[in-house]
């Protein structure tokens, strides 16, 4: 059986897709990214990242290495995707035209691409918005296009998607706490099992497993635990350390319901905490606390980062911060959480608006010696960041 049989046996199957949200909201979702494509002057989008195909057309998937693209026209979307994701794409994704290409040669996917941009484009010359900083959008593919299509210009289409996928509605915020209780309840397990003479794997064990039977799917980020000084070195994970008497341990997990993620960073000591540990937490608190003050609808983003700036300022000559105060989440899949690059930065004058949704990762790490993190996942209202996760706020000491 070829993979055109195939699609359409499950077509026959499956006349409807099994959809995360009612036809409604993807509809709303689609009319929004259209309006903002007139206003670009655009007339075709080509979407290649899995958190913008999932979030317009409901696709899902583990395979996020292979080129999948959906084509956006005024009225028309029509998602490519190699042979092997025929399955997922017509049984999870609600869009006008599945067309699969052969898996072992991604070049093919430009051809027909092209002949469907022809179908679709109104004039001779269509403005076609893309990605370049899009890691999943391969060279390869804009080369190959550009031949096919030698008229087509192609344009950045910068924040308008994650202008769009930034405000969240009732039913995402909804999978967002639903999130945020299991990847709570994770954290819970993690701490419970800290002791010197633990293993780092052994901590991040006790809350995977906790999430993923608490019905997380897969994660966009396994649980992170690091311990000691490698606490104090952004990015680094588990990798078989045993947890010794004055070890900090800094956990960072994300669970995740229907795609959407509601990350929370936490730190924990084994045995008494010292001054300046006690010190950078203190500040850390300060910070998470000034951002949420300061991130309300109506205000700019750099001006809450600046407002943790300001908190951050009696310790910033000895804790390197990664400059970052928030960024977006929601509809995430491997390699990361992080749902966009409209950042809570003091470069970032974009304005805030209700129900845009942030994880604040505060997270104070002193190189070579320890890092103290603490965060929350937010809800933009009038009035300052709400709550979406309720994390402990406190640095557990481990004195057993």
């Amino acid at each position: 059986m070829d993979y055109r049989t195939y699609r359409k046996r499950l077509q026959n199957q499956f006349p409807e897709p099994v959809l995360a949200f009612e036809p409604g909201e993807y509809e709303a979702r689609l009319a929004s990214v259209r309006r903002k494509m007139a206003k670009a002057d655009l007339d075709l989008l080509l979407l290649t990242e899995a958190g913008e195909l999932c979030y317009l057309t409901g696709y899902t998937t583990f395979e996020v290495s292979v080129q999948c693209v959906l084509l956006v026209s005024a009225d028309r979307t029509v998602l490519f995707v190699p042979a092997i994701e025929i399955g997922p794409a017509v049984y999870l994704s609600r869009v006008d035209e599945v067309i699969g290409y052969p898996w072992q040669a991604p070049e093919t996917v430009a051809r027909e691409l092209a002949v469907q941009v022809r179908r679709a484009a109104t004039k001779p010359a269509p403005r076609i918005g893309f990605n370049p900083w899009a890691g999943s959008f391969r060279p390869g593919l804009l080369v190959a296009l550009k031949n096919e299509l030698d008229t087509a210009k192609f344009m950045d289409f910068g924040t308008l998607i994650d202008r769009v996928r930034l405000v969240k509605s009732p039913a995402e915020i909804d999978y967002l706490t639903e999130s945020a209780t299991i990847t709570g309840a994770g954290l819970d397990a993690a701490a419970a099992v800290i002791r010197a003479g633990i293993i780092d794997h052994e901590i991040a064990q006790a809350g995977a497993s906790t999430m993923l039977g608490a019905g997380s799917e897969f994660m966009s980020m396994q649980p992170i635990v690091t311990t000691g000084a490698r606490s104090g070195i952004i990015h680094t994970n588990h990798a078989g350390y045993e947890v010794a008497r004055g070890d900090v341990v800094f956990t960072e997990f994300g669970a995740v319901r229907r795609r959407y993620t509601a990350p929370m960073m936490r730190t924990a000591v084994v045995g008494e905490a010292s001054a300046e540990i006690r010190e950078f937490h203190e500040t850390c608190i300060q910070v998470l606390e000034a951002v949420m003050s300061a991130a309300r609808a109506g205000s700019s983003f750099a001006s809450a980062a600046r407002a943790g700036e300001t908190a951050l300022e009696p310790i910033a000559d000895r804790a390197f911060f990664s400059g970052v105060f928030g960024y977006p989440v929601g509809v995430a899949f491997p390699p990361s959480w992080v749902a966009g690059s409209m950042f809570i930065a003091t470069d970032n004058e974009a304005i805030l608006e209700e129900n845009m949704v942030f994880h604040l990762p505060i997270c104070l790490r002193k190189p070579g010696e320890f890092g103290i993190g603490f965060s929350e996942t937010v809800r933009i209202t009038a009035t300052g960041a709400e709550r979406i996760t309720t994390n402990s706020l406190s640095l557990q000491e481990i004195l057993l």
